[in-house]
């Protein structure tokens, strides 16, 4: 078909590249490899194209001023309120997202997260007097935070929506260009996001990228100003190496194994309480398939049948009906899950649920006891509606337990015992640590959002997402009033005793040195 190889835009480019890549192991004739052969190239030539396009704004210099940003994020705020049934829609056909759950996680935090950025926007770009020692008068220093340049952004499947514009609100806010891939895991999402951001954002500043992964590897051999990557461990470690080769900055946010802690809480309201947010901090945000989410539990030998009760019960309450739990994503998702229950100790483990329907990729809310530690439930992120409890005679071991483990993206603990909440964040490591409820420290502008260690690094949201894709560059303003000579050779020993006392800022020694009443 000779209309396949005409200007196309990119996105329509890349789909149809990634589709000739999957024929192409069916069709193995020459012509189909060099029309493949050719398509590829075609694309380098649209990639090239299209990150020249960007870096060519960028150097304009429109993006830089404080009208095209906040012009940009009300477009942003307008695109989420325009467009809110589209987004329920296609995150329901991508992960079966009831319309409430997809407003509370995605469409109404970005509205915040907007809002605060709009409210913030002029003192975040304002540059900050920095002090200056008395030894360097007459001076004067400011730090004044510049945009990066050309972005390119990795977004995640099981927040679509918001896991691709929540670090766009940053970039936007700081004055960058962007090249946004969602991932082609929910396509319903990725093609709303290339429909729709050209008509409400400056089509020559945010690109659109959809594809497979041969279409993100390809983007990772162009030089970024900086890469921020949403995922897995075993992908972010592709980012790194490939980022590398550029000397580009990376930000990775990732996951782990995030555990809870339900301390022997005495008030029956507390516990109830306790259990609620445990519940929906594990199969509340996309049924476990979330970075953040309850990757397993702590409890105390004593507590443990009063804790699974209360689980069983709050489970049933808020989940009576398959309409309130988001789908398996995948067939590929489905069974990785389920090979984690065919070990017979962990299967022996299961206490509730565990029933499994290959036909609808649904599995049960599953809770499990003491799974043997070793297995690969209790060495993997879960990512998915299964909750082991491990149980302990003293609640307080598990920190040891936590210190032997990777760093997870948070801990999460319920407990009154103060002693016990100072220990937890002095002796333990984690991106952050939240006490008495689960997930909330995601909504929360003011704090920083970010692993540490194989969690990942970078921190973003409200103003940190600002300060991750700006540089704060620090601005020294001198004169030509004063020259102190005590700097250039020919060197002396009179020269050194200054420059020990300047570097001491012991402004009395200079003084009586300068009298020639120190030696």
């Amino acid at each position: 078909n000779a209309s396949l190889f005409a200007p196309q835009p990119i996105t329509t480019t890349l789909v149809i590249y990634g589709q000739l890549l999957s024929n192409s192991n069916t069709h193995k004739g020459r012509r189909g490899l060099r029309r493949e052969r050719e398509v590829e190239f075609m694309e380098s030539v649209e990639l090239d194209l299209l990150v020249k396009e960007l870096r060519n704004t960028f150097e304009s210099g429109k993006t830089r001023s404080f009208e095209w940003r906040k012009a940009q994020l009300k477009s942003l705020l307008k695109l989420l309120e325009e467009k809110e049934e589209d987004i329920f829609m296609a995150l329901h056909k991508d992960l079966g997202k009831h319309h409430v759950e997809v407003f509370r996680d995605e469409i109404g935090a970005l509205i915040k997260s907007v809002d605060y950025a709009l409210d913030n926007l002029k003192t975040w770009m304002t540059g900050k007097k920095a002090y200056t020692p008395l030894a360097a008068f007459p001076s004067s220093a400011e730090i004044v935070p510049e945009p990066l340049g050309v972005l390119l952004l990795f977004s995640s499947w099981n927040f679509p929506i918001g896991l691709s514009l929540e670090p766009l609100i940053g970039a936007l806010s700081a004055g960058n260009v962007v090249v946004l891939k969602p991932s082609e895991i929910a396509p319903a999402s990725s093609e709303f996001l290339a429909k729709n951001i050209p008509l409400y954002l400056d089509k020559k500043s945010v690109k659109v990228v959809q594809g497979c992964q041969k279409v993100g590897e390809q983007l990772l051999q162009y030089k970024w100003d900086k890469i921020f990557f949403t995922g897995s461990s075993r992908v972010g470690r592709i980012v790194m190496s490939a980022a590398a080769k550029h000397l580009t900055p990376v930000a990775l946010e990732l996951g782990g194994k995030c555990p809870a802690i339900i301390d022997s809480l005495s008030r029956s309201t507390d516990r109830q309480t306790a259990i609620n947010r445990v519940v929906g901090g594990k199969w509340g945000s996309c049924y476990g398939q979330a970075c953040i989410g309850i990757d397993y539990l702590f409890v105390e030998e004593k507590f443990l049948s009063v804790v699974i009760d209360l689980l069983k019960a709050t489970i049933k309450r808020f989940y009576p009906k398959r309409e309130y739990m988001t789908k398996i994503v995948t067939k590929q998702h489905f069974q990785r899950l389920s090979s984690l229950l065919k070990d017979p100790e962990v299967a022996g483990s299961i206490v509730y649920g565990g029933s499994i329907d290959s036909d609808t990729l649904f599995i049960e809310p599953t809770i499990l006891v003491d799974p043997p530690l070793d297995s690969e439930i209790m060495t993997e992120e879960i990512f998915g509606p299964l909750l082991p409890i491990i149980t302990l005679k003293n609640i307080e071991d598990c920190i040891g337990f936590l210190r032997g483990k990777p760093k997870p993206l948070a801990i999460y603990a319920f407990t009154h015992n103060e002693n016990f909440k100072n220990r937890l964040v002095a002796e333990t490591s984690s991106g952050s640590i939240i006490f008495n409820d689960a997930i909330v420290q995601y909504l929360c502008d003011t704090i920083p959002f970010g692993g540490v260690g194989a969690s990942g690094f970078g921190h973003y949201h409200g103003k940190f997402s600002f300060e991750l894709f700006s540089h704060a560059k620090p601005v020294l303003r001198r004169n030509f009033w004063t020259e102190f000579t005590f700097r250039y050779p020919p060197w002396d020993e009179g020269k050194l005793k200054f420059m020990r006392l300047l570097y001491r800022f012991d402004y009395f020694g200079l003084l009586l040195l300068m009298l020639g009443l120190k030696r």
